[in-house]
């Protein structure tokens, strides 16, 4: 089998990238960026120091930062319109998923036009739309290097998954320094986040030995730093190493696929708003025991990469290892299930068939090492509100 990997052409990593924003943007002969942001990175003064380097370099940028967490419809048509109203040549998403998730889809629509729906999966957006640079200030999604996107359609309340090279960005500038100010449960969201990314990665039915390097190294990176970050936010070796497994498990799951986990998760974060990297969290164990019988050495190489006690030997033991250490680890992390989130019961189960069917349509669960029906996708869902 071929591999098809595609990768950001220009990569910075390291202290202090994201100051080279205005040299990466000479390199690529852009000078004219439509910057899509948050509320708090402006209210932190980060995009005012980001304006200022790209003015004293003489590239005219302007901020959009009126972005919403998990990105909606009428979020991305208002980044849009925005980006319309000026004459811009690229744009630069800096922020978490939400930012770059945004800048992703508007470059797509501003060169192609039409309606978000119309670019969901299955359909392929290879053709390039503005180019993007992407400068992530949470070490997560991994979508500086990826080419997905995620965009919630409020009517239907769909989060809909849509892929292709158009979304993958031409430069990622990857600096740890920008997350040394995460509060704990975002530091917890975002690393089971890449955590997730990774082990799907490796275990996904799309994966070749490109991606399986960088997951195993990502897991390799996260797993020993996560409670790290959690109990001292300013530990910079462990934010060095989170930012660089983030991105490792971004570009391994875009040239591998995620799988069932992240099928499920979205419709949860899209009917009850909880956050994405949390929703992977609540699933990730439950997940990972319904489908370690039928991939056991790749679930067993994923606990040793992790560098959990004691799983040298036989690999069943060390897939019941990794089972409890995910487990261990939301216990650690404070991740709570759907119930201690306060979700209504009735809301939950009356969802579930809407859910399932949700989750078996963006694609992610037919690359996982089991193939669910809709019926094992909702006894799941009934699984990880029990657990």
């Amino acid at each position: 089998m071929v591999a098809s990997i595609a990768l950001p052409r220009l990569m910075r990593i390291g202290a202090g990238a994201s100051r080279l924003l205005p040299e990466i943007l000479g390199q690529l002969g852009l000078s004219r960026p439509f910057v899509v942001t948050d509320p708090y990175l402006v209210s932190s003064g980060r995009t005012d120091t980001l304006l200022e380097r790209l003015n004293s370099a003489g590239a005219r940028g302007t901020i959009f930062s009126e972005t919403v967490p998990d990105p909606t419809v009428a979020s991305v048509e208002a980044a849009l319109a925005a980006l319309r109203a000026g004459e811009f040549d690229c744009v630069v998403g800096f922020g978490g998923g939400s930012p770059m998730d945004t800048a992703k889809a508007v470059a797509v629509l501003a060169r192609h036009g039409g309606h978000m729906r119309d670019y969901k999966a299955p359909r392929l957006q290879d053709e390039p739309g503005l180019p993007i640079v992407a400068i992530p200030t949470t070490a997560g999604t991994g979508s500086e290097a990826t080419r997905f996107t995620i965009v919630t359609d409020e009517a239907s309340d769909e989060k809909m998954l849509c892929i292709g090279l158009a979304y993958l960005p031409v430069a990622a500038l990857v600096d740890y320094e920008l997350t040394l100010t995460k509060p704990k449960r975002l530091s917890a969201d975002t690393g089971i986040d890449a955590l997730t990314h990774a082990i799907e990665a490796y275990v996904s039915r799309k994966s070749n030995l490109f991606s399986d390097g960088l997951a195993l190294q990502a897991m390799h990176l996260i797993a020993p730093n996560l409670r790290r970050v959690w109990t001292d936010p300013s530990d910079r070796a462990a934010r060095e190493a989170m930012m660089l497994g983030a991105t490792q498990a971004g570009i391994a799951f875009s040239n591998a696929s995620v799988a069932l986990v992240h099928g499920m998760s979205r419709p949860i974060g899209a009917h009850f708003h909880v956050a994405h990297g949390l929703s992977n969290a609540m699933l990730l164990p439950v997940v990972t025991a319904f489908s370690a019988p039928a991939a056991v050495a790749r679930y067993a190489a994923c606990a040793r990469a992790m560098g959990i006690p004691g799983v040298d030997g036989d690999d069943r033991a060390a897939v019941n290892a990794l089972v409890a250490e995910l487990e261990a680890l939301n216990d650690d992390l404070d991740v709570p299930g759907p119930r201690e989130y306060g979700i209504d019961p009735a809301r939950w189960e009356a969802l579930l068939p809407t859910m399932a069917a949700q989750a078996l349509a963006s694609g992610s669960p037919a690359n996982n090492p089991v193939e669910p029906t809709a019926e094992e996708i909702q006894a799941l869902y009934r699984r990880v509100w029990a657990a």
